[in-house]
């Protein structure tokens, strides 16, 4: 499936082959009309074969050094992920192939056990949700999230968990302690607070009004809880900016982060092509206020950049969000990911030394 398509319940409409095939395929106009709706695409799950699951990263613009994530892939299937060309590294499509071809570690805890005993670990904030969302609708099935939370919760090991999802709250029995200890902080991501386009923007992650619900949940329930507008697209989601700044300060977030969108590298066409099957009256001015925060490009990879974007348009934006933050409250200078690491206790593996002094 090369051409432009809308798959129901589906973000991308291309899925254009890996920049690592060998081969190309290309669509072509054979005389029969497409509909505007494919059959479904089922989701496909298979095993990550990694030998690590701890990721880590050395990005001087990233405020924390070691990631988990759960599943390669993601089933939100939101258009604009800059995740999407990691697929590409599989011989996917970082398009429908991202959000339909998902893969899994089934033995990510004994991994997690082994990278936590390790005598040279130091502890610091992990991340869940860095590259993919740890909450996307495969996890209610597999519960691997939740295997991996409580690995860390058993060794007292600070987590920050970002999401889009409500599935968040069904782990609740084990953010609460560990909030209570210092030692998690959630981010919930909020795009647009309109349903139509959400649902279009994101097409199976939970609606705007749920994830407000979900910041209110976590906060009357002592979990410290900010809200990620992100990422804030000029001419298309901005205008919520404030409006979503306002909603979650008042559901009890108690910091707020914003990004603005990136697309690196195949992510580019996919949203392009997004918007001109979605937004057409809007899709030519979406893409010029991009290039104006972008210095004339669709993406600025740059450090330090290329989260914040250049230039009046992004000034401006960037000026908005700390002025709302400001007024409401939610512009804590800490960062949310300086949790406590003085709590660590490494896992005690099977047949590990300290084993020869239990008793029976």
């Amino acid at each position: 499936m090369t051409g432009s398509t809308k798959p129901a319940g589906r973000g991308a409409t291309l899925n254009p082959d890996s920049r690592y095939s060998a081969e190309r395929r290309e669509a072509e106009d054979d005389g029969w009309p497409l509909d505007d709706e494919v059959p479904p695409l089922r989701t496909q799950l298979g095993v990550d074969t990694s030998r690590t699951l701890i990721s880590y990263n050395q990005s001087p613009d990233i405020p924390f050094d070691r990631s988990v994530n759960p599943f390669r892939g993601c089933e939100h299937g939101c258009i604009y992920c800059y995740a999407r060309p990691t697929h590409a590294w599989l011989g996917l499509s970082p398009g429908l192939d991202f959000e339909t071809r998902l893969f899994w570690k089934p033995d990510a805890v004994r991994q997690l056990e082994q990278e936590l005993a390790a005598r040279n670990y130091r502890p610091a904030t992990l991340v869940l949700g860095a590259n993919t969302d740890p909450y996307q609708p495969i996890e209610r099935r597999l519960a691997l999230t939740r295997s991996v939370l409580r690995v860390l919760h058993e060794c007292r090991h600070p987590v920050a968990i970002t999401t889009k999802s409500a599935l968040v709250l069904r782990d609740l029995d084990l953010l609460v302690p560990m909030a209570e200890l210092g030692l998690v902080a959630v981010q919930i991501s909020v795009t647009t607070l309109d349903p139509h386009l959400a649902r279009r923007l994101e097409p199976r992650a939970a609606s705007p009004e749920r994830r407000l619900q979900v910041v209110q949940r976590l906060a009357q329930a002592g979990v410290p809880v900010g809200v990620l507008v992100s990422p804030l697209i000029p001419g298309l989601t901005d205008v919520d900016l404030e409006r979503i700044l306002e909603r979650a300060a008042a559901a009890g977030a108690s910091r707020a982060g914003c990004l603005l969108i990136r697309l690196p590298r195949e992510v580019a066409a996919l949203f392009a092509a997004w918007l001109r099957v979605h937004v057409p009256d809007q899709a030519e001015r979406v893409l010029s206020l991009i290039r104006q925060c972008r210095g004339g490009r669709l993406n600025d990879p740059e450090f330090g950049s290329r989260m914040t974007g250049k230039g009046p348009v992004a000034e401006l934006l960037a000026q908005r969000f700390r002025l709302a933050a400001r007024r409401l409250g939610l512009d804590r200078q800490d960062s949310g990911w300086d949790l406590d690491a003085s709590r660590f206790r490494r896992p005690q593996l099977p047949g590990s030394q300290l084993d020869l002094f239990e008793q029976d």
